[in-house]
Parts: C-alpha cells; structure tokens; sequence
C-alpha cells in the first residue's frame, strides 16, 4: 500500500495542475457534446465526472483522460430524436432511453474486456493510427470553429467586426502564451494552459470585453447554467422503458455502435499515449474500467463516455502521468458544477478555443507530409482515406475501413508473392518448389504453377520455403492431389508442417501415402520447429 501511494504521489504537483487545466478545458466540451446530442448540458457534465473519476482509478491508462465525446453525441443525438418520437412531446423518452442505452453499452464493453478483446487493437495498422490522430486534429478543429458564432434569434451567425477580432485576438494571445511559456527557463515547469486561461480570463474580466463565456455559451444552448447538485440515483429509467423485445431491438444496435466507437477510441488514445510516455497500458483493464463507469453514469442519469484525446494530451503535454492526474481533472469539475458554476462561467470561451488549437497543432502527424512520398503508395491512401472518414463519418467506421483495407492490400501483395522453381531429378521426378505463403488470396496462381497433363509419371511438391496459411490452402493441396492421381500419376509432399500434415490426415487418410515423413533436411527441422533451434543454441 505504501509502495502505492508513493508511486501516485511521485507525480503530484505536475499531476493535481494539469488536473485543474483539464477540468476547465472538459467544461465546454462536455457542454457542447450534451447539446449535440439534444440533453441538458448536465447530463453531459456528470458523465465527464464519473466517466472520467471511474476510469482513472480502475483504467489502463494512467493519465488518460475520460468523458463524454463528439464520437458518441453524433450517435445519440438520433436515438434521443426517435426515443422521443415514442412518447408524448414533454414526456422526454428519448433521455431515458439514452441511459438504458448507455447501461447496455457499458455492460458491452466489461463483456469486451473480460473476453480480452482489448489486444485486437494491435492489428491496427501504423497507417490508420496516423489517420485517426490526423482526422481526429481536424475534428477538433472544425468543432472549435462553431465557437466564433453567436446566436440572433435562435439562429447561430458567425462572429463579425469587433466582436470576431477581439475573440481572434484573446485566442492567438492564449496560444501565445502556451507557445512562449515553456521556452523560458525559469517558467518552463509551469503548466502553460492554466497559466494562459487565468492570464486571459483576468485580461477580459478586468477589460470589461464583450465576449462569450462558457456562462453565456450554456444559455445560448438553451441550457439554465451550470450549478448543480450531486448525481443521484435514476430508477426512473427503468420504469419509462419497458423491458420487452421490441424496447431490446431499438436500442441494441445504439448500444453495440456506441460501445464499438467508445472501445476504438480509447484504446487507440491509449496506444498514442503509450508512444507520448514510452509506458505501456492495459486494453483489457481499460474495457472493463470504460464498461463498468458507463453502466454507472446510465445509472446516474450521465450521457455515457470514452477517452478524449484533446484533453488526455492536454493533460500529458501539462506534466500529468498518473491516476492522480484524472481523479483531479474529474473531482475539480464537480467541484465547479457544486460550487464554483459562477467563476467558471466568467472564463472566456476564446481561452478555451486557444487551448485546444494547441492540442490540434500537437495532435496532427506534420511529419505525415514529410514521409508521404517516402513510404508506399497503398499506406498513404490508407492514411488520407481514415483521415477523411474520421472527419465525414465517425471513428469506428474510418478505422474499420482503413483495417479492411489494409488487410486487403496485404492479402493481394502476398497473393503474388507465391513462386514455383522446377527442376528434374536424375530418376525422371519433376519437382515443385513452391516458395512464398499459401493462402485463399495466392491459390489461384498457386494451381497456374503445375502442368498435369505434360508432367511426367512422378512428381514431388516441395513446401520448405512456403507456409500453409488456411483452409482455403489445404483445400488447394487436396485438388492439386486428386488432379495428379486422376491423371494416373504419382505425386508426393514434402517439408509439410505438423499441423497441416495433421489437417490433411483428417480430411483424407489417403494423404499419409502422399505425403514424405522421413525428411533428412535441416532447413525443414529449422522452419517446422524454431523454439527448438533456439533453445539449442543458448545450450550451446
């Protein structure tokens, strides 16, 4: 225990500040993401807070930061519209039925954890890794723009004159300040975002400007404010829906999309931050973390979450590394919403914006432009295509496709990689030596290799170089035997690994006349039993 605490004190100063930065950035993200997906702006601040608290102290990640998310809202604002269609105008169904779906969602995602799912991430390529980051950049970007409007008569209009200078100017003056900060020695250790949002927001109170605050962006939104109290139970959740099929069949699909794009997101920040600290994280411990803290804020009446990436590297960018670090992030937004709604909502929208434009410039791959012509053609349009799909659809989908298509660019790049050398024997034997891997994409030119009708009476098939990679390979094998004896020749194989040898015998016991067991060839002992090659040496 003591050893623990030490390890999460070691980091406190560092940790606790970036935790309150954290806090004053998650205030109008979570906001903005309540009103997209049509709730009041407290749903969305209680599920930043619980989210955020559960998953620090029983996630992977040390600090990586929790909440609600743009990826989730643009899911739920369509469930809330046709939940609400269920029920008369002011009964609000659409809620409730968005807290089953975050209940459902969360019990998902355990299920995902438990069954270790979370290692799949690993077979995400580098190419859509760098598009995700890229198209989550811009995603972010484009959502900081809808800061420079203001609303005239229920009616969002851009910012102009005066009022559109002023909030470019208290903008660049907080990336400014979060630029220089860092490059002066004696201020370095400082955490540049705090110091630039206290800098401008003084600034502007002091100056009297007329500019949004995240108090007159809660209004514009339609909402009351942002004092509240403590999230409280929600039973009423179970009895506005009703358990029966039909119920089950609505929000099942927005449970498995919700908890897909939750899981994608959190494990692939999870991965960027692993590169950030050179530390590793825990996928499957984070699953059940993300699982479990969602079951909680549907229970809670909170509109469910994921990892955010803007504030996770804001929180790492600001010295914060351990659990410590989310605990302060969500215990200091609380505190706010109980306590501090009326300073919070003095704070400036412009610093805020200025923040995260600095987490855009630090998220975006630059060095993309810089390889592009230097890696391969396939992997660049995997990168440019999850990057435009991030942007357009969501994350799940843009990371689905770019796995698809990066499997299939693989599987048709190794389709032709499969090679036969001939060569006669001095007893008349023709044989194939087949080199590269064996599998559904390369059958077809695998059986282009073999001439049945002119090869002579006894033929080997050679597999030392080459690796049977599926069903669809030993399917090929099969024919390529029937062909051969069907044609009354004899045919032979040799260097076939154990388990396709033993796949073979299943499918046929006629194979063990086929195939050459006594093999006195080091290559075949070599490729067929590594582990045992290796061990030999280090006797040695």
């Amino acid at each position: 225990m003591t050893e623990f605490i030490k390890k999460q004190t070691a980091n406190f100063r560092n940790d606790v500040l970036s935790g309150v930065t954290v806090a004053l950035a998650l205030v109008p993200e979570a906001v903005a993401f309540a009103f997209v997906a049509g709730v009041d702006p407290l749903v969305g601040l209680y599920a930043a807070f619980m989210v955020g608290l559960i998953t620090s102290i029983f996630g992977g990640r040390p600090g990586m930061i929790s909440g609600a998310t743009g990826a989730l809202a643009v899911v739920m604002v369509t469930l809330v519209a046709r939940g609400n269609e269920m029920g008369n105008p002011d009964e609000n169904l659409g809620l409730y039925y968005l807290f089953a779906t975050v209940i459902l969602m969360g019990i998902i995602q355990v299920l995902a954890g438990v069954l270790k799912l979370g290692k799949f991430v690993r077979l995400i390529p580098h190419p859509v890794m760098m598009g995700f980051v890229n198209g989550l950049a811009i995603v972010i970007f484009l959502s900081q723009l809808g800061m420079f409007k203001k609303t005239i008569d229920s009616e969002k209009v851009w910012l102009q004159g005066n009022q559109l200078y002023l909030m470019i100017g208290l903008v660049a003056l907080t990336m400014l300040i979060m630029w220089g900060l860092p490059k002066i020695k004696q201020l370095k250790k400082l955490p540049e975002a705090l110091i630039a949002i206290l800098v401008v927001s003084t600034i502007a109170i002091l100056s009297n400007f007329d500019v949004a605050t995240v108090g007159s962006f809660i209004r514009d939104g339609g909402g009351e404010g942002l004092k509240g109290g403590l999230p409280t139970l929600n039973l009423e959740t179970f009895a506005k829906v009703p358990f029966t099929i039909e119920s089950i069949k609505f929000i099942l699909p927005y449970a498995l999309i919700l908890a897909a794009i939750g899981l994608i997101e959190s494990l692939m920040t999870l991965n960027l931050i692993d590169d950030l600290t050179e530390t590793r994280g825990n996928g499957n411990k984070e699953c059940v973390a993300q699982g479990s803290a969602n079951i909680i804020t549907g229970l809670f009446g909170g509109m469910g979450g994921c990892a955010m990436i803007g504030q996770s590297i804001i929180n790492i960018k600001g010295g914060g590394r351990g659990r410590l670090s989310g605990v302060v992030a969500a215990v200091m937004l609380l505190i706010f919403i109980l306590f501090g709604s009326s300073y919070i909502e003095q704070v400036p929208i412009a610093a805020l914006v200025g923040v995260m434009f600095m987490v855009v410039i630090g998220t975006f791959e630059w060095s993309s432009f810089r390889i592009s012509n230097k890696i391969p053609r396939t992997d660049l349009f995997v990168l440019i295509l999850v990057s435009a799909l991030t942007v357009i659809f969501d994350l799940a989908i843009a990371v689905i496709a770019g796995v698809i298509v990066s499997a299939l660019v693989f599987s048709w790049e190794n389709a032709t990689r499969i090679r036969a050398r001939k060569r006669m024997k001095d007893d008349g034997t023709k044989v194939y030596e087949i080199w590269g891997p064996l599998f559904f994409g390369s059958i077809t030119t695998f059986n282009e290799k073999f001439d049945v009708k002119n090869d002579p009476d006894f033929v080997e098939i050679d597999f030392v170089e080459s690796r049977i990679s599926d069903h669809s390979a030993l399917e090929a094998i099969f024919n390529i035997v029937e062909k051969y004896e069907t044609a009354g020749k004899q045919i032979h194989l040799k260097h076939l690994s154990e388990e396709c040898k033993e796949l073979l015998y299943k499918s046929n016991p006629k194979f063990k006349e086929v195939i050459v067991e006594d093999i006195d060839d080091p290559r075949y002992h070599l490729a067929a039993n590594p582990e045992s090659f290796t061990k030999g040496l280090f006797e040695k």
